[in-house]
C-alpha cells in the first residue's frame, strides 16, 4: 500500500489538488488496496479553497503518517503557504523518506521555498516561469517534469497528468492507462 499526503492549505486551488486526488486514488477500483490518499493541512480545522470549496483534512502535518508520496498543490494561497515555517518544515523533514515529492501549478513554489528545487529541472504554471527561476531552478516548459525524486506539474489541470505520471512510475504504464481509460482521459502515459 503506497500512502500518498497532499497538503491543502487556505485558498489552495481546488483542482490542484481534487485532480491528484481522484487519479491516485481511483487505482483502487481497478487494483484494490494499491493506495491510501489523505489530505494534510496545518490544522485539523476545515481549510476554504480558492472557490469556496471546504475540505476537512485527514491528517495534520503534526500527526501526518509517514508519507511514500507528498504532493503540494498551489493556487493563490501558495503566498501565504510559502511562507509558513510549519509546511515548509514539513517539506524538508518528510522529503528523505518519501519516493516522490511532487507539486502542480505553483505549488512548486513551495518546494523552492524549502530548498528542495536549486539548481533542478521543474515547471509551473506558464505565467509564473520567471518566478520560479529566480528561485534556482532550470525552468522547463512542460505538463509534468521529473528530476530524480521530484515531479512537477504545470499549470491547473497538469495536476491529472502528474497521478498517471506517479501512477506510471508505481505501477506500470498499464495499469495507468487502465485507470486513464475508466476515467475517460485521454493521456499517453508512456510518454510521460
Amino acid at each position: 500500500m503506497i500512502t500518498i499526503g497532499i497538503i491543502i492549505f487556505p485558498q489552495v486551488e481546488e483542482i490542484d489538488f481534487v485532480g491528484p486526488y481522484e487519479v491516485l486514488s481511483y487505482i483502487n477500483k481497478v487494483r484494490p488496496g494499491s493506495t491510501t490518499v489523505i489530505l494534510v493541512a496545518e490544522n485539523p480545522e476545515p481549510v476554504t479553497a480558492f472557490n469556496g470549496l471546504r475540505v476537512l483534512p485527514d491528517a495534520t502535518l503534526k500527526d501526518c503518517p509517514p508519507l511514500d508520496i507528498i504532493v503540494v498543490p498551489g493556487g493563490k494561497g501558495r503566498l501565504a503557504a510559502m511562507k509558513n515555517p510549519a509546511i515548509l518544515e514539513f517539506l524538508r523533514s518528510r522529503r528523505p523518506h518519501a519516493k516522490y515529492t511532487a507539486s502542480v501549478c505553483t505549488g512548486a513554489f513551495l518546494l523552492a521555498e524549502a530548498g528542495l528545487l536549486a539548481g533542478r529541472n521543474a515547471t509551473t504554471y506558464h505565467a509564473a516561469f520567471d518566478e520560479l527561476a529566480s528561485h534556482g531552478v532550470r525552468v522547463v516548459p512542460s505538463k509534468v517534469v521529473r528530476d530524480g525524486d521530484i515531479v512537477t506539474a504545470a499549470g491547473v489541470t497538469s495536476g491529472l497528468e502528474l497521478g498517471f505520471c506517479l501512477l506510471r512510475e508505481l505501477f506500470g504504464a498499464d495499469l495507468a492507462r487502465e485507470v486513464a481509460r475508466r476515467i475517460e482521459y485521454d493521456t499517453d502515459v508512456g510518454a510521460l
